[in-house]
């Protein structure tokens, strides 16, 4: 079973297991846009895996691996829609991305990208290259560096 397949599935599943106490067969179909049949076919392999328990007509919950690949993805999924956030890009289409990017980044990149992200948001003030950015993708101007405007910027220690 692909990877990918497997994290969307996981994915429904916690969602629907947080809002309703388990995921129904219908509503995971609905929300993936699949046949129901499909999806019962699908959750008896997520089964098998380890991932779930799953009955007929009552639906499925996550099991403990499943618990722990859900926490995996939701921690990679708030990552990248942070740092495409950071990059100026507007809440919905970073979380629509971050969905799409989530199953094809590697442990190595979603690393750097986490420490990126933690690295800004600790920042005490926002980065002028931010600043500076932000201005090129409205204008289409690069803006010089300032020698005193970074001076001001650097603490000596």
């Amino acid at each position: 079973m692909k990877r990918k397949t497997t994290e969307e599935y996981v994915e429904i599943i916690f969602i629907l297991q947080n809002k309703d106490g388990f995921a129904k067969t219908g509503k995971i179909s609905q929300e993936m846009g699949i046949q129901p049949s499909s999806v019962t076919e699908m959750l008896q392999k997520l089964q098998e895996e380890g991932y779930i328990q799953y009955e007929p007509y009552k639906g499925a919950v996550l099991t403990e691996t499943g618990k722990k690949l859900a926490s995996e993805l939701m921690k990679k999924h708030r990552i990248i829609a942070d740092f495409l956030e950071i990059l100026g890009v507007e809440r919905e289409v970073a979380e629509a991305d971050a969905c799409q990017i989530e199953h094809h980044v590697t442990v190595k990149t979603l690393r750097r990208l986490g420490k990126f992200v933690e690295f800004i948001n600790d920042a005490p003030h926002e980065p002028k290259w931010i600043e500076h950015f932000n201005h090129y993708v409205k204008t289409g101007e690069r803006r010089q560096c300032n020698f005193y405007e970074l001076k001001k910027d650097i603490k000596i220690i």
